[in-house]
């Protein structure tokens, strides 16, 4: 079952289908519900997704900026807020238990792949819209959302990476999603009314489409890293 989160973000994810089954059911995802990826693979994978995290942050800083509500404010930064002081904290203490520091998660040079994706996420911000930024910001917020919910279904209970999987299925993420997703369908209508019949639709989609493609090679460089 697909997880409602939002009108504008099902029209965005149908439009991008293929990339996003592949980003949903990459194989570093499946390993992660059946308990099969390799510990370095999913280390190397945390310790980029930690500096991810890092621009992701600065990424949702920027729409606070960009926004034109106080509504778009609050949720803004309260994702910025979950995001630094909540979500970075699972990576911490993973890291942590491997004899990773998080001084060193923070030093950790940027793969490309790593690079590639978070400057498109900050050149949507810094170019385009508040639009232009949630486009290319939502396939990581609700996707994580989307993946952690079909894998806590699985009964993946048994597999290593149950913490990860929990995280994202739990209650308080979904919300997140849920409430971004709403805040995106507002914001939409708006600025432009109907998305089916605006002349930036095209535009947005491109946006989504784009960095699901980057999710995409975001987990395949964690796959790289075994």
């Amino acid at each position: 079952m697909t997880p409602d989160f939002g009108k504008t973000f099902a029209l965005w994810r149908e439009g991008a289908a293929g990339p996003w089954h592949e980003y949903t059911h990459h194989a570093f995802v499946q390993g992660l519900g059946d308990g099969t990826l390799p510990r370095t693979a999913f280390l190397h994978y945390l310790v980029q997704d930690y500096v991810f995290l890092v621009h992701f942050a600065r990424a949702w800083s920027l729409a606070v900026v960009k926004s034109e509500t106080l509504e778009e404010m609050k949720i803004c930064a309260g994702t910025v807020d979950a995001l630094v002081n909540h979500e970075m904290s699972l990576h911490v203490k993973t890291c942590a238990a491997e004899g990773i520091d998080e001084a060193t998660l923070f030093a950790a040079t940027e793969a490309v792949e790593n690079l590639a994706y978070t400057r498109y996420v900050m050149d949507a911000g810094l170019q385009g819209d508040f639009l232009d930024l949630m486009a290319a910001l939502s396939p990581c917020v609700m996707g994580y959302g989307e993946i952690g919910l079909r894998l806590a279904a699985s009964k993946a209970s048994d597999t290593p990476y149950a913490d990860w999987i929990a995280t994202y299925a739990d209650p308080e993420y979904q919300m997140v999603c849920e409430n971004v997703g709403a805040m995106i369908d507002a914001a939409v209508t708006r600025r432009i009314g109907d998305l089916t019949q605006a002349s930036r639709a095209s535009v947005l989609q491109d946006r989504f489409s784009t960095a699901t493609k980057l999710e995409v090679g975001f987990w395949q460089m964690g796959l790289n890293g075994q």
